[in-house]
Formats: structure tokens, sequence, C-alpha cells
């Protein structure tokens, strides 16, 4: 026997994982433009995304097994280009203070 109330949960469990997926594919994207501030933005969305997943505990069910290996797989990329984008600012920061010693030793010379 099945109500209303039955139906219901189920498209909202789906709509959440779904919302989640998108933010998760967005965040990949602005890591790989170089996008940190908007990626910032987006995180504060799925994290109260996955606060509610974790409370419906969707993700427990078997059924649901294919997005919760979605889900991880997305997170993982995220965290690789994340990673990437990481050591790509650190490598320009080491160029720009090298620049500023350059110019600073220079300067002294001058």
């Amino acid at each position: 026997m099945s109500t209303d109330s039955d139906e219901i949960i189920p498209d909202e469990q789906i709509h959440l994982l779904d919302e989640l997926q998108n933010l998760l594919e967005k965040q990949i994207e602005l890591a790989r433009q170089g996008n940190i501030n908007e990626i910032e933005v987006l995180s504060k969305q799925a994290s109260s995304l996955v606060g509610e997943i974790a409370r419906s505990g969707v993700l427990e069910s078997s059924e649901f097994k294919s997005q919760r290996e979605e889900l991880r797989k997305l997170y993982q990329d995220l965290c690789l280009a994340l990673t990437a984008q990481q050591a790509e600012t650190a490598e320009e920061l080491s160029r720009v203070r090298k620049g500023k010693k350059t110019i600073a030793t220079y300067r002294d010379n001058i």
C-alpha cells in the first residue's frame, strides 16, 4: 500500500542528490577556470545539501548506490581540480616572489 507521502519523500531525496551533483559539477568547472571565490560560495550550498542528505539517510539505501558512486567520483574530481589549482597558484606565487626579489636587488644596486 502506497501513500502520497511515500512517493514525495523519494522525489525530494532524488532532487537533493541531483542538486548536489549539479553543485559539484559547477565547482569542478570553476576550479578548472581558477574561480576559487565562486567555489567557496557554492561549497556553502553544497555543505547544506550534504547535511540534509545525511539526515535523510538516502545514500544508505541500495537503490541510490549509483548516485552515491557518482557523487564520490565528482568529489574526488573536485579535490583533484582544487589540488591542481593550488599547485598552479603556488607556482605563480613563487614567480612573483622571485620577481620582487629581482626588482629589490636591482633597486639596491642602482
